[in-house]
C-alpha cells in the first residue's frame, strides 16, 4: 500500500489508548502501510489513560445490545492476554458490588439479570458471606464478578507504542492539530508544529473530540464536558484493607460508577473517584480554570439541563469535593472502619463525557466519520478496558 497525494497512507490524531490501539491494529491489519500518529502532549497517555483506577472492567454494568457491552468483554480478554505476552504486571482480583440499603439491594438483583444476559460471570453472596470473604466491608448483599482485574494501562500503551515504531509506524508529540482540510482524495491535519496529509484520518482525541469534529465539519449538537474524578490514597498500612476491588451498587441514571476502593497494580489502595464538573478540561489540580474551556461549557444549553435534571446530585459531589468528610461519608457506607486521617491526596482525573444539546449524557461509545475521517466522540469508561476491540471497530470502517 503506497502513499498518495505525498502523505501517508493513516494519520492517527490522539495519543491515548484508543488512539495508540487504533493505530497498531491498522499496522497489524495493513502490514507495510505508512502511518503517523500524531499527540499534542509531550508524552503518550498523559490524560484519560493515565489518570483511572486501572481496572480490567468485565461488562457487567451495560446495556445488552451497547458497543459498550461487547467490546468491553472481549477487550477485558485482550487486555490481559497482551499484558501477558508483554510481561506487564495484571491481577485478576475481582471486585464487589455491594448493595448497603434496600433500595441498592434491588437494583443490584436488576443489574445480576443485566450481567447474566451479558454473559459474565457473576455470584450473587449474602451479608454474611461478603463479610467472610472482605471481613472489613459490611452491606446487605454483594455481586461478585470474579473476571474483573486490575493492570496499569500507561504501560499497555506504551508497550503497543513500541511495537507500532517497531513496525515502521511514526508516532510525533508535542503536536498540536488545529485545522482538518479533506478532498477527494487526501485528508490533512495541520497545526503549528507541522502538517500531516494521509489517504485516511482516524481521531481519538478524548478531552477534545468535540473540537477535532468541529475542524472535521462533523456535528456540533454535542459538547465534551470534563467532570473531575478526585481521588484519596490510603496510607501505606492500610493498602491490605480489601483483597478485591469494592464498589457501590451505581445510580442507573448516572454515567459514573460511585466511589470505589481500588487495589492498584503497583500494591496501594485508592478511594474514588467522585464526579464533579471541571472547568477545565485538562486541568488536574483543584480549582483549575480555562477560560476557553469554561466558557464553552458553561455556555452550553446541555449543560444546564443536564444540572436542572441532576441538582441534587451534583450538590452532594460538590460538596464531597469541597469537604472532606462529606467524601468519606461515601466510602463509610462499605467501610465504616475508614477516617478522614486514611484520606491521602492523590492527583485527579478528568473525564470526558458526551452531552447532547437536549441534556443527554452519551452513555455509549459514539462514532462518526467522513468519507476520509472517522472520529471517536464518545469513548468513556471502560475504554482503556475496551481499547483494542474499539480499534478493530474503527478499522474495520475504514
Amino acid at each position: 500500500m503506497g502513499n498518495s497525494s505525498g502523505g501517508t497512507d493513516f494519520c492517527v490524531v490522539g495519543g491515548g489508548i484508543v488512539g495508540v490501539a487504533t493505530a497498531h491494529r491498522i499496522l497489524e491489519r495493513h502490514p507495510g502501510a505508512s502511518l503517523v500518529l500524531v499527540e499534542k502532549a509531550a508524552a503518550l497517555a498523559t490524560h484519560q489513560t493515565g489518570h483511572n483506577s486501572g481496572v480490567i472492567h468485565s461488562g457487567i454494568y451495560y446495556p445488552p445490545d451497547s458497543l459498550k457491552a461487547t467490546l468491553c468483554r472481549r477487550g477485558a480478554q485482550w487486555t490481559k492476554d497482551f499484558a501477558a505476552a508483554h510481561d506487564i504486571p495484571f491481577d485478576v482480583c475481582g471486585k464487589l458490588l455491594v448493595a448497603t440499603d434496600a433500595a441498592e439491594y434491588e437494583r443490584m438483583l436488576a443489574l445480576h439479570e443485566r450481567s447474566v444476559a451479558n454473559g459474565v460471570d457473576v455470584e450473587l453472596i449474602d451479608a454474611a458471606e461478603l463479610t467472610r470473604r472482605e471481613p472489613h466491608v459490611t452491606g446487605v448483599g454483594a455481586l461478585f464478578v470474579p473476571s474483573t482485574g486490575i493492570v496499569d494501562y500507561t504501560r499497555i500503551t506504551t508497550a503497543m507504542a513500541e511495537e507500532i515504531r517497531a513496525a515502521g509506524g511514526r508516532i510525533v508529540l508535542g503536536a498540536e492539530i488545529d485545522a482538518i482540510t479533506e478532498t477527494d482524495d487526501a485528508v490533512t491535519a495541520s497545526g503549528p508544529s507541522g502538517s500531516w496529509t494521509a489517504r485516511t484520518l482516524v481521531v481519538c482525541a478524548g478531552l477534545q473530540a468535540d473540537r477535532m469534529a468541529a475542524l472535521a465539519g462533523l456535528r456540533t449538537d454535542f459538547r465534551i464536558v470534563p467532570f473531575r474524578g478526585e481521588y484519596y490514597q490510603l496510607p501505606p498500612e492500610r493498602a491490605e484493607l480489601v483483597r478485591t476491588l469494592i464498589y457501590p451498587i451505581p445510580d442507573p441514571n448516572l454515567p459514573f460508577l460511585g466511589v470505589h476502593l481500588s487495589p492498584t497494580i503497583d500494591g496501594q489502595l485508592t478511594v474514588g473517584p467522585n464526579a464533579v464538573l471541571g472547568l477545565a478540561r485538562e486541568g488536574y489540580r483543584k480549582g483549575s480554570i480555562d477560560a476557553r474551556d469554561a466558557r464553552e461549557v458553561l455556555g452550553f444549553p446541555g449543560v444546564h439541563r443536564v444540572a436542572r435534571a441532576h441538582l441534587r446530585t451534583g450538590a452532594r459531589e460538590l460538596r464531597n469535593s469541597l469537604f472532606k468528610r462529606g467524601y468519606l461519608a461515601e466510602c463509610r457506607r462499605y467501610c465504616p472502619e475508614l477516617t478522614v486521617a486514611d484520606l491521602r491526596p492523590r492527583e485527579a482525573g478528568i473525564r470526558a463525557q458526551a452531552v447532547l444539546r437536549d441534556g443527554t449524557l452519551v452513555h455509549d461509545f459514539m462514532i462518526e466519520r467522513t468519507p476520509r475521517s472517522i472520529h471517536v466522540l464518545n469513548a468513556p469508561s471502560p475504554a482503556a478496558t475496551s481499547a483494542m476491540p474499539i480499534a478493530e471497530y474503527l478499522v474495520g470502517q475504514l
